[in-house]
């Protein structure tokens, strides 16, 4: 093989390795990011829809302050509840309003969890469309998994 064939593919592996597979491993990460959030709005509401259906006003709870010490604390009014909502701001909602703050928010996870994994099948798409351009420049054959 010559020497520019060589240098080509070496300009490929190197797009690959340093480029393409840590856009992926940015991405996947970012992508789990919000199936978590996604996770804990989603026990916000079922807290919620809980706290509703079994009419509960008031409540005796263990709150983790921190390295999994907890204590125990009472809730003397659930109607009103807190819910942190970006940025270290906790706002005061009612129920339903947190119900439908917490809809909004799962409706805009659900988009960028979407717009994640758009992206990661584009990377997947590329690496594997630049894996091809090596192959045919080495001239191997085509192997099917």
């Amino acid at each position: 093989m010559d020497s520019a064939k060589q240098d080509k593919v070496r300009k490929f592996e190197e797009f690959v390795d340093r480029r393409l597979k840590p856009d992926l491993v940015h991405a996947i990460a970012q992508r789990d990011k919000v199936f978590e959030q996604q996770k804990i709005f989603s026990d916000l509401r079922r807290n919620i829809e809980n706290l509703e259906k079994n009419s509960v006003t008031s409540l005796r709870t263990l709150v983790n302050l921190g390295s999994e010490v907890y204590m125990q604390a009472d809730v003397p009014d659930t109607r009103h509840i807190f819910v942190d909502v970006g940025l270290g701001f906790h706002v005061e909602f009612t129920w339903s309003e947190a119900l439908d703050f917490v809809a909004a928010r799962e409706e805009k996870l659900s988009r960028q969890i979407e717009e994640y994994t758009r992206l990661i099948a584009s990377i997947k798409a590329q690496i594997k469309m630049v894996c091809e351009g090596i192959r045919e420049l080495l001239q191997l054959p085509v192997t099917e998994l």
